[in-house]
C-alpha cells in the first residue's frame, strides 16, 4: 500500500504506487525483456494514460484500458514511421493517420490494424487516392487525383501496395505479460489445492453461497513454499482450513428464477410458439454479409417483410402445430446489423429464444401494460409493445444505430429485433414485441434492484419491508446507497451518461430510468451484510493488528485477468457502495447522508425505457399534475428538463471511490 518498489527474480521491476496489494496508481514497470511502461495502473493492469518504450526502439504514448492500448494514442516505429489515432483491444482500430518517413500518409478509418472504410492516401508530391479501403481487392474502390507535377509516375499504382509493401514493416510489438504478484500466486495455489479437512473453523460465505477467500488467515500456523514458472519462490503462511475452498468456489447456484414457465395450457403458449417460429425464420433466412455502413432506405419505416405461416407449412416456412398466423419483420437489415455490431452470434441467438427450453413470463405486466418474457438462459428479454412505441423506435432508429455504433460503452438498452405476430380469426389481433438484452444476465445473484429517474412523486415501492426480496424493483426514495466507482471508470461513466442523455434529449425522449443491480460480495452466517474491511470472528484469537486482505482483493474473479478483461461499463463492475440514511424530518429527501459504512459489490446498470416521447398525453399529464404537485417532482416533464434533472440526480448518487 502506498509508494514502493517490487523486484522479481526474473529481472522485472515495478516502482510506483500500490493499493491493497496491487500495482495501482502511477508507476513504472520494466519487464525482463527490457520493455518499460510509465503511467497509470489499475489492479496490475495498464489502465489510463501511459508511455511504453519497447526494447527494439518503438514507442507508444497514449491511452490504455485493461492492459491494452485503447482510445487515442501515438505509436512511433524505430525507423520514424508513426501512427496517430484510435486504438481498440491493443490494435489500430477507428479513425487515425499513418505517416511514413518518405512523406506519404494515410488518413482514414482502420480495422484490425489495416485500413478499412473511407480513407485517403497522399504522396509527398501532393497527389492522392481517395476511396473505400479493404484488404479484399473486390471491396476496394476509389479515385486517383494527380498533383499536376508528376502524375504519370503513379497512375499505374495499385492500392493493395499499401497493404503488401507500405505496411509490411509497421508491425505493433506484442505486449509482454506482467509478472504475477505474490498474493495472486498464493491464491492460484489455493484455488488448485485439493480438499482437506475444513471442519476446524467456520468460513465466511459470499451471499450466493460461495466460500469467501477474505477469511484467509495469513498469520496462522503451517508454513508453505510455492515455486512459480518464472523462478520466483514465495514463502508465506496459509490457513489450511480454507484449502478446500478452491473446490467449492463456484457451486451450482440455487436461485429463485423470475417468472412462470410458458408450458402447454398456458394462455400465451401459442403466441410463444409463433414467436419462436418467426425468429427462427428471420434469423435463419440467408442474407448477404451485412456492412456496418447502411443506406438510408434500410431505416425506412415501410421497410418490413410479412411472412405467412400456415399450419401445413409452405415453400418458405415449416409445418407447425399452432394456428395460422402472419409474421412481420421491421427493418430486418438494420436489426441484423445491430446484432452483428453487438457481437451476437446468430446460432446462439436462435438457440436462446427458439431452443427446446420455454420462455418465462414475468408474473405481472409493467406499468405501461406491456408483458415481459425472459429466455431460459436469461440472456434476452422480450417485451410486448404499443403501436405508439413502435412508431417512436422506427422514427429514431437511424439515430439510435449511429449512437450505439459510435459509442461502444453506451448504456442505453440494446435492441436486437422488432417483430409483429398477426393472429388469424375474427379478432385479427396484432402483438408487437421488441427483443432486448437482459441487463441482469449474470452468474451473480442480483440482491438489490433500483429503478432511478431523479423524480420524487410516487417514486417509492408499494411493498412492506417484509415483502421486499431480490426481485423487488426499488425506486428513488428507497435508495439508501451512494455508488462509488474507481476513478477511470467513474470518469467514463460521467462521459457516457452525458452522451446518452444528449442523444435521448435530441430524440425528444423522456421518462427513462437508470436500472441498477447490486450483488453484495459478503454476508455473515447469520445473513447480515459484512462491510468491506470488516473482520469476521473465526474462532481462535488472532494477533492484534494482524493484516487482513479484503474480500475484493482476494476474490478469485477480481484477480483473474481474463475476468477483469470481461468487465465493461455497466457490466460485472467491481465497486463499493456507501450506506446512507435519510433525515426523519424530510420525507422526500432524494439522497441520504453518507454513514461511512462501505460494502463490496459487483454492479450492473443501464438506461432503460427509452421509447417514451414527449407526446400530447405526457404534456397533458404534466399540466394536470403541475396543478396538484411541485412540477419538479413529477416524471412527465419536457425532455430537456428531464435530461438535466436525471443527470443531476445520477451524479449525486454516483461518485469516485477515494
Amino acid at each position: 500500500m502506498g509508494k514502493g518498489k517490487f523486484s522479481w527474480p526474473s529481472g522485472a521491476t515495478y516502482e510506483g504506487e500500490f493499493k491493497s496489494g496491487y500495482m495501482d496508481g502511477k508507476g513504472t514497470y520494466t519487464g525482463n525483456n527490457g520493455d518499460t511502461y510509465r503511467g497509470q495502473w489499475v489492479m496490475n493492469l495498464r489502465h489510463g494514460r501511459g508511455i511504453k518504450s519497447y526494447v527494439n526502439g518503438d514507442l507508444y504514448d497514449g491511452e490504455w484500458r485493461r492492459g491494452l492500448q485503447e482510445g487515442h494514442g501515438k505509436y512511433q516505429w524505430k525507423n520514424g514511421n508513426q501512427y496517430i489515432g484510435e486504438w481498440k483491444n491493443g490494435v489500430i482500430c477507428g479513425k487515425g493517420t499513418m505517416i511514413w518517413t518518405s512523406g506519404n500518409r494515410y488518413d482514414g478509418y482502420w480495422e484490425d490494424g489495416l485500413p478499412k472504410g473511407n480513407g485517403t492516401f497522399r504522396w509527398a508530391d501532393g497527389s492522392f487516392y481517395m476511396g473505400n479501403w479493404s484488404k479484399d481487392p473486390d471491396e476496394q474502390n476509389g479515385t486517383y487525383y494527380p498533383s499536376g507535377v508528376s502524375p504519370e509516375a503513379t497512375l499505374e499504382w495499385d492500392p493493395q501496395q499499401v497493404f503488401n509493401v507500405d505496411l509490411s514493416d509497421c508491425k505493433i510489438c506484442p505486449g509482454e505479460k506482467v509478472s504475477i504478484m505474490p498474493s495472486q500466486k498464493k491464491l492460484a495455489v489455493w484455488r488448485s489445492s485439493k480438499a482437506v479437512d475444513s471442519s476446524v473453523r467456520p468460513r465466511r460465505m459470499s451471499v450466493d453461497g460461495r466460500v469467501s477467500p477474505g477469511a484467509m488467515n495469513m498469520w496462522d500456523d503451517g508454513d508453505c513454499s510455492f515455486d512459480s514458472t518464472d523462478g520466483d519462490s514465495i514463502m508465506g503462511n496459509f490457513d489450511e482450513s480454507l484449502l478446500d475452498a478452491g473446490q467449492q468456489n463456484r457451486p451450482p447456484r440455487i436461485v429463485k428464477r423470475q417468472g412462470e414457465t410458458i408450458s402447454k395450457g398456458h394462455k400465451n403458449y401459442e403466441l410463444m410458439l409463433n414467436l419462436q417460429l418467426g425468429i427462427r425464420h428471420s434469423v435463419g433466412r440467408p442474407a448477404p454479409v451485412a456492412s456496418l455502413d447502411l443506406k438510408a432506405s434500410a431505416f425506412d419505416p415501410k421497410e418490413k417483410v410479412w411472412t405467412r405461416f400456415p399450419p401445413e407449412g409452405s415453400k418458405y416456412t415449416p409445418p407447425h402445430q399452432s394456428s395460422e398466423f402472419k409474421w412481420k419483420d421491421y427493418c430486418p437489415l438494420v436489426f441484423r446489423t445491430l446484432r452483428k455490431l453487438f457481437k451476437v452470434d446468430p446460432a446462439d441467438y436462435m438457440i436462446s429464444i427458439c431452443g427446446n427450453d420455454a420462455l418465462r413470463e414475468l408474473s405481472s405486466p409493467g406499468k405501461s401494460g406491456s408483458f415481459f418474457y425472459l429466455t431460459n438462459d436469461d440472456r434476452y428479454m422480450i417485451k410486448t409493445m404499443k403501436k405508439s412505441e413502435v412508431k417512436v423506435l422506427l422514427r429514431m432508429l437511424s439515430a439510435y444505430y449511429n449512437h450505439v455504433r459510435a459509442f461502444e460503452n453506451t448504456l442505453v438498452t440494446k435492441f436486437y429485433g422488432l417483430h409483429c405476430v398477426k393472429l388469424t380469426g375474427p379478432t385479427q389481433k396484432k402483438v408487437r414485441f421488441i427483443i432486448m438484452g437482459n441487463l441482469f444476465c449474470s452468474e451473480y445473484t442480483i440482491h438489490r434492484r433500483f429503478d432511478l429517474k431523479g423524480s420524487s412523486l410516487g417514486r417509492t415501492t408499494d411493498k412492506a419491508e417484509a415483502e421486499i426480496d431480490e426481485t423487488t424493483i426499488l425506486k428513488d426514495l428507497d435508495l439508501n446507497f451512494i455508488f462509488r466507482l474507481q476513478k477511470s471508470w467513474f470518469q467514463e461513466f460521467r462521459r457516457q451518461i452525458d452522451r446518452d442523455c444528449e442523444f435521448l434529449e435530441q430524440e425528444r425522449i423522456m421518462d427513462y430510468s437508470l436500472l441498477v443491480g447490486l450483488h453484495f460480495l459478503e454476508k455473515s452466517m447469520a445473513g447480515d451484510l459484512i462491510p468491506s474491511g470488516a473482520r469476521t470472528p473465526i474462532g481462535d484469537s488472532e494477533p492484534e493488528g494482524a493484516p487482513q486482505l479484503s474480500r475484493v482483493d482476494m476474490d478469485q474473479l477480481l484477480v483473474d485477468p481474463s475476468w477483469w478483461a470481461s468487465v465493461k461499463l455497466g457490466q460485472n463492475m467491481p465497486a463499493r457502495v456507501e450506506k446512507t440514511v435519510r433525515r426523519n424530518d424530510w420525507e422526500f429527501q432524494q439522497t441520504g447522508e453518507p454513514t461511512g459504512e462501505f460494502f463490496g459489490v459487483v454492479m450492473f446498470f443501464g438506461v432503460i425505457d427509452i421509447l417514451q416521447d414527449y407526446d400530447i398525453s405526457k404534456k397533458l399529464e404534466h399540466a394536470y399534475k403541475s396543478i396538484q404537485y411541485d412540477p419538479t417532482s413529477i416524471s412527465a416533464v419536457d425532455p430537456k428538463q428531464y435530461s438535466k434533472r436525471f443527470r443531476d440526480f445520477i451524479f449525486k448518487i454516483f461518485a469516485e471511490d477515494p
